[in-house]
């Protein structure tokens, strides 16, 4: 029997692989420290504040759908809640003169969620799947309407603000300039970033993926499916909260928009376009996502219907997202044939490139008449000018979604083609080797 338990328990990594691993950690720091070197700008560290306090939140709602299996449409009321109770601390602390600094200020906004989701998460995980599903969602519209009812609280419309340059000061820093603000964001990601990274590799982290895989053999070994559930709805409530802190801290307001059902989706876009089956996943959605909505704002009036449009490809072709894309050409790196995807990636990018021009040409010339038809049809979109009442812009959108669909068909098949018999020969030298 000692035998049988030694050879289950997975061999201790060695010191090629710790040095590796502490390694990235590091090496991830060191970026953080660094960046404002690099991308001085007010702009750029506003977007990387941001982009932090996004990777937190995504990472939360990851405990919830990732790992859990929860699908949740109200994950917003504990970034929202912890927000608002982010700026009172705020206000009382600066009021009151008590020696208590900016830094520890998201903690209260992580117990806040905490407390909310520990309040009502035992009744809500009692289910998962459409019920918790429909729960969540009908949570979140119950809160967000009382954000406009409860106004002592919540500040109706206007919200609540805050000085957060009045609270002590640690080694002198007030926290007023933005490059503050961003090494106060980028240390609490990381820490967040390495509890929830640790809390997967805990017992009830592998837990929580057997209740989401198969909660009934959960059940059969001894454990209780529901306590799992509610345990991670708390540890997700917990850094929500934290995020919606950062996001009240950055701002100095926490208003209704924090609790709408906007942030829920938000959130939901960035961990499944990132890839709800890896950890690192909703990292890299939560960057793309707050990137990618910063820069069609400047480029189009419209960029919802992109950013949705863009969510219905990943889920239909994509269902792994970006990371799981990612992570598919693993076998093509270790066996060194990944070169021969590109000449088959570049046939099939040339067409669907065309095609998506079509389409935008398409989407911007329609809403010209929808929304604004009454304006010049001298458009520019994605800095592209043209001219939405002439009818050369329609034949060319049309020739361009055709011909573009139907030679993307064709290349694509091809490039499935080639992935199989690539994919087929790197297995195949991986273990010959």
């Amino acid at each position: 029997m000692t035998d049988l338990a030694s050879s289950a328990a997975p061999p201790r990594p060695t010191l090629s692989e710790r040095a590796k691993f502490y390694g990235l950690w590091i090496a991830t720091a060191l970026v953080l420290l660094l960046l404002p070197k690099l991308f001085a700008s007010g702009g750029s560290l506003t977007t990387f504040s941001l982009v932090g306090i996004s990777i937190i939140f995504a990472l939360s709602y990851n405990i919830l759908l990732g790992q859990t299996g929860m699908l949740s449409f109200g994950h917003a009321v504990y970034y929202g809640l912890g927000g608002f109770l982010a700026i009172h601390t705020i206000n009382i602390l600066g009021f009151n003169k008590w020696p208590i600094p900016l830094p520890f200020v998201p903690l209260i906004g992580g117990f806040a969620g905490l407390f909310f989701a520990a309040l009502i998460g035992w009744v809500m995980t009692q289910r998962s799947g459409t019920a918790f599903a429909m729960i969540s969602l009908g949570l979140a519209e119950l809160v967000a309407s009382s954000a406009l009812i409860l106004r002592s609280f919540f500040g109706g419309e206007a919200g609540i603000s805050a000085n957060r340059t009045k609270l002590f000061k640690v080694f002198g820093l007030s926290f007023g300039p933005q490059i503050q603000i961003y090494y106060l964001v980028a240390a609490w990601t990381l820490i967040a970033i390495i509890a929830m990274y640790a809390l997967t590799r805990t017992p009830l982290g592998r837990m929580c993926n057997a209740v989401r895989d198969n909660p009934e053999r959960v059940q059969f070994v001894g454990y209780d499916p529901h306590v799992v559930r509610y345990l991670a709805f708390c540890f997700s409530g917990f850094f929500a909260g934290i995020a919606g802190a950062l996001a009240a801290i950055n701002f100095e307001i926490a208003n209704s928009a924090y609790l709408g059902a906007v942030q829920s989706g938000t959130v939901l876009f960035a961990a499944y376009i990132g890839g709800i089956g890896f950890f690192i996943g909703p990292i890299v959605g939560a960057i793309f996502v707050t990137v990618l909505s910063l820069v069609l704002s400047d480029l189009t009036q419209v960029w919802q219907l992109y950013f949705g449009l863009f969510f219905i490809i990943v889920v239909l072709f994509a269902p792994g997202g970006i990371t799981g894309v990612l992570m598919m050409h693993r076998p093509l790196l270790r066996a060194g044939m990944l070169t021969r995807m590109f000449p088959s990636y570049v046939m099939a990018a040339l067409p669907t490139l065309a095609l998506c021009v079509g389409l935008m040409l398409m989407i911007e010339t329609t809403v010209h008449y929808t929304v604004n038809p009454h304006e010049d049809p001298n458009r520019v979109a994605f800095g592209i000018p043209f001219n939405a009442a002439s009818p050369l812009t329609w034949a060319t959108s049309a020739v361009l979604i055709i011909g573009g669909f139907i030679l993307a068909k064709m290349a694509w098949s091809r490039v499935t083609q080639t992935w199989d018999t690539t994919l087929t020969a790197a297995r195949a030298k991986v273990h010959a080797l």
